[in-house]
């Protein structure tokens, strides 16, 4: 009987166990290191790298704005890109460096204006323009020269600029001092009508003259630029003509000045060159003159040869070089180059071909004309 009891006992314990759960296990030792591990589930946040020491040293490479304005009662700002200024207000520009370079409108330069100062301080280079026009509106723009000796060079990562327009409502267009401007259309290179205004806010239209009617922009072949005018990004022969700009602001539209459009039909050949004689029949004893003549672009070097009858048996000539730049309106300028060819107390042996050769870096053209004894 008490065996029995004891058994009940005993099976009564085991099955207390089983619903009340296992009974808890010892706790063995750590292993060193082990509560270092992290749960797998557990969200971590990403190290994210120190943006601050690498936007530091992009920013040390950037070009950095050396110009500041001075405003009245002692007050210094940083310019913004574009300014607009009511004419006959005076703007000082400084910009840190000791050694300055400007650049400002050329009409400024071309008639040596008096309103312009320009000077050299200590610590940074000063333009002032006093009595401001709608002529001087414009890109004002200086830079830090590094020199070394009397040789100098500009700093690209210190410069400044703002574009300034002088407003003035009785000028819409910014003057020019001809009354007629062209301009030359080359297939390889956009074109720029400069009918460019005072007011930055003033609608600007574009106008073929014959047959009358408006230029379409486009916003792609043809766009227009605040700064610089109507744009024809690739000119062909069609945009060839007389044109003009008309601009409206608050007011009765005013009309630039006209711009003939002349297009270039080789822009990237050789010289277009052209030879004339004094003469085309001397008599002996006469002087002759045979000119050779190339109209090209202003940057653009041109080398002479000549080869004349005379050559062979020595004869002596007089040959000289020469070129000047000539104004086509204010922005553009052409270089013409120039060989003469003198002969004195013409005789039999020069009668006969004058070949003139001229020759740039993109080929040479060779012309000829005769003379002959009569």
């Amino acid at each position: 009987m008490r065996l029995w009891v004891l058994l009940s006992l005993l099976l009564l314990h085991e099955t207390l166990q089983n619903v009340t759960g296992q009974p808890a296990k010892s706790k063995r030792p750590k292993e060193p290191g082990e509560n270092k591990i992290k749960p797998a589930n557990k969200k971590m946040k990403p190290k994210l790298p120190k943006l601050k020491e690498r936007e530091s040293s992009d920013s040390s490479t950037k070009s950095q704005s050396i110009m500041i304005q001075v405003m009245d009662k002692g007050r210094f700002q940083k310019p913004a890109a574009t300014l607009s200024l009511p004419v006959g207000q005076s703007i000082e520009l400084r910009c840190k460096g000791n050694k300055i370079g400007w650049s400002y409108p050329s009409y400024l330069d071309t008639f040596q204006d008096s309103r312009l100062s320009i000077k050299q301080l200590d610590r940074y280079g000063q333009l002032i323009l006093a009595n401001s026009t709608a002529a001087d509106t414009g890109e004002y723009s200086c830079w830090l020269l590094l020199c070394n000796g009397s040789s100098c060079k500009k700093e690209e990562s210190k410069t400044g600029s703002t574009y300034i327009f002088f407003t003035d409502k009785g000028e819409l267009f910014v003057p020019t001092s001809s009354y007629f401007e062209i301009v030359y259309l080359n297939p390889d290179k956009p074109a720029v009508i400069p009918c460019r205004v005072t007011i930055p806010s003033a609608k600007v239209t574009l106008h073929r003259e014959f047959p009358a009617e408006e230029i379409k922009t486009d916003g792609t072949n043809i766009i227009y630029d605040v700064k610089k005018g109507f744009i024809y990004q690739h000119p062909t022969s069609d945009h060839k003509g007389v044109v003009y700009c008309r601009a409206e602001s608050r007011g009765a539209p005013q009309i630039s000045i006209k711009y003939q459009l002349l297009y270039v039909e080789v822009p990237g050949g050789p010289p277009s060159t052209t030879i004339v004689a004094s003469s085309k029949k001397a008599e002996g004893g006469d002087n002759v003159n045979v000119l050779c003549i190339v109209l090209g672009e202003p940057d653009i070097d041109v080398e002479f040869s000549w080869k004349y009858p005379g050559e062979e048996h020595e004869r002596p000539v007089i040959i000289q070089d020469s070129w000047r730049l000539i104004s086509r309106g204010i922005g553009h300028t052409t270089r013409i180059s120039r060989s003469v060819i003198a002969i004195e107390d013409f005789e039999t042996i020069d009668a006969g071909n004058y070949i003139c050769t001229a020759q740039n870096l993109r080929g040479q053209t060779t012309v000829a004309t005769r003379v002959d004894l009569t």
